[in-house]
């Protein structure tokens, strides 16, 4: 006999159950998708050369391959991964070496471009590195001027608004700079930090530090030197030091001539590239604590100014 059932009443279908079989199937899904979320957290992990995208820099689309490798923006980001990575090292405060990386100046003699990816637009290039350190600080040994021959990959960061770095070679410059000391502290110090001195050796230097500089007499009125600039006018600490002393002051007109013979052959963008580095200079010039840090910062901004008209340094 057929049973008859209500034409407006709804038959509700049976829910059907999991049997172990499926169970197991969801379960082994689960583990496969963390797995794979594992091993993408782990290669990230496992390459701490590379800087995050956060910390990339923009470069326009469509630059040379090769000028990628001799950018100032691949410098600068060089840079702040050496001291990244010096205060790793040290066991430091990451601001005190951010601060003193922001007064140093770094650039790569020679850069070539090794490879390139054309997929996913990485390249690979290597070059000298040049490191120098203002004044007022130094390495084990007093060095202020570092370098090392190191490999350096640049690769488009996911939003394509910068470069991603993946630094190589780099020990002979880290593992020194890890060991930045104050040599004699100027009386106004851009790099103190406030409180406790985080730059201080942890154990004595091995090389004798050298006392603050007392203030420098007012130049007298018959000034011993003759720089390129007019010594009664001369009022900042480097510049009463130059016109005191007769081969600062040769170094101030070499400075002085090589500067205006760049800037005769300059174009537009590399002419204010000079002049705005020659503001740096005489701020690093004017902090010197002693004739010898002049003297040596009178030597780094020459070759600096030969850099730049070269087009090493952009």
């Amino acid at each position: 006999m057929i049973e008859e059932r209500n034409p407006g009443q709804r038959v509700t279908p049976r829910m059907r159950r999991l049997t172990p079989l499926n169970i197991a199937l969801i379960a082994a899904a689960i583990l496969i998708l963390a797995f794979v979320l594992w091993t993408v957290a782990s290669t990230r992990r496992g390459n701490p050369d590379a800087l995050t995208e956060t910390d990339s820099v923009a470069v326009p689309r469509g630059t040379d391959p090769a000028k990628r490798c001799a950018a100032q923006s691949t410098y600068d980001l060089i840079k702040r991964d050496l001291f990244r990575r010096a205060a790793a090292l040290r066991g430091s405060d990451q601001a005190a070496f951010d601060r003193i990386a922001s007064y140093s100046v770094a650039r790569i003699d020679q850069p070539l471009l090794d490879s390139e990816d054309e997929g996913t637009g990485a390249v690979a290039c290597t070059g000298t590195m040049t490191l120098d350190l203002p004044p007022g600080v130094a390495v084990v040994g007093g060095r202020r001027t570092l370098n090392a021959d190191i490999g350096y990959t640049l690769q488009r960061s996911a939003d394509g608004n910068g470069e991603v770095l993946t630094l190589t070679r780099a020990d002979a410059i880290i593992t020194p700079l890890a060991t930045l000391a104050r040599v004699g502290r100027p009386a106004t110090d851009p790099l103190a930090p406030v409180g406790s001195d985080p730059l201080a050796p942890a154990v004595p230097p091995r090389f004798p530090t050298q006392p603050a500089a007392p203030p420098l007499p007012p130049p007298a009125v018959q000034p011993t030197a003759n720089p390129s600039f007019n010594c009664a006018n001369a009022r900042t600490r480097g510049e009463i030091a130059v016109c005191a002393n007769p081969g600062l002051a040769a170094l101030d007109r070499q400075m002085a001539a090589t500067y205006v013979d760049a800037l005769r052959g300059a174009d537009p963008a590399t002419a204010a590239m000079l002049r705005r580095s020659r503001d740096r200079f005489l701020g690093y010039r004017d902090q010197c604590p002693s004739d010898d840090c002049i003297a040596d910062t009178y030597r780094g901004r020459i070759r600096e100014i030969r850099d730049i008209a070269s087009g090493r340094l952009r």
